[in-house]
């Protein structure tokens, strides 16, 4: 897949419009999130892992939020047991397009099937490994106990969910330095003042972060024996919970 430099906010916008997950997005997005989220390459690297340590034979993984495909094609890689399902889910039709043109090599131990949907509305079974990869805090709220409820229902005992989400903290000191450390990371990526800030704008109405003790006393209360960050970089965090 051709690498295609993000552009989006390099101009200026009088008045950028809530961020959408469209065709434009969709063409740079690989460019993307290299550039704007840390540690996003050893979060899929991370999930390959996990996944070949997880997976359970005969059962579902999903990938909510599934972009292009990254994670799905990370839990592919790392699969080990036999007769499974890897389903990736998008509300993105653009996404979803794409990531059904992606060739998938002969040899693979598992079916993988793309889905544009609501992931509030999909129906869950039989699963082994979940994974919201930056997804959660697009999605309203109050939602979110519902959906978490539906996924840790959904999975088998032992089973794994992977949650990655942009943080806030309580602390407005740390929380705004972090975010200026975060700012700083981007310019070091070749984002301009103007790119960082239009986007920051875009996104104001559409991306809601939480603290990571909301994140992972949600995952508690929804049912998994333990919840933990395995990773964190500046304001972007990655939690494992088990069933």
């Amino acid at each position: 897949m051709n690498n295609v430099t993000d552009r989006i906010f390099a101009d200026i916008i009088q008045k950028p419009a809530d961020f959408i997950f469209d065709e434009r997005v969709a063409s740079v997005f690989p460019d993307m999130v290299k550039r704007s989220i840390p540690g996003y390459p050893a979060i899929i690297d991370m999930i390959e892992t996990l996944t070949a340590r997880y997976a359970q034979p005969e059962t579902n993984l999903y990938d909510l939020g599934c972009s292009l495909g990254a994670a799905s094609f990370a839990m592919l890689n790392g699969l080990k047991k036999e007769r499974c399902k890897i389903i990736g889910i998008d509300s993105s039709s653009a996404m979803i397009e794409k990531c059904k043109k992606i060739p998938i090599k002969s040899s693979a131990p598992a079916e993988i099937e793309f889905y544009c949907a609501d992931v509030n509305n999909f129906d869950y079974t039989n699963a082994s490994v979940i994974i919201l990869n930056f997804t959660l805090q697009f999605i309203e709220p109050k939602l979110r106990d519902d959906l978490l409820l539906k996924l840790a229902s959904a999975l088998r005992p032992g089973g794994i969910l992977i949650l990655s989400e942009k943080v806030k903290f309580d602390d407005e000191e740390v929380n705004e330095l972090l975010i200026d450390v975060y700012h700083a990371f981007k310019k070091a990526n070749g984002y301009s003042d103007l790119e960082i800030s239009q986007k920051r704008t875009a996104l104001e109405n559409v991306l809601k972060p939480e603290t990571i003790e909301t994140h992972l006393n949600r995952l508690l209360k929804a049912g998994f024996k333990t919840a933990e960050v395995w990773f964190q970089c500046f304001n972007f965090s990655s939690m494992i919970a088990i069933k």
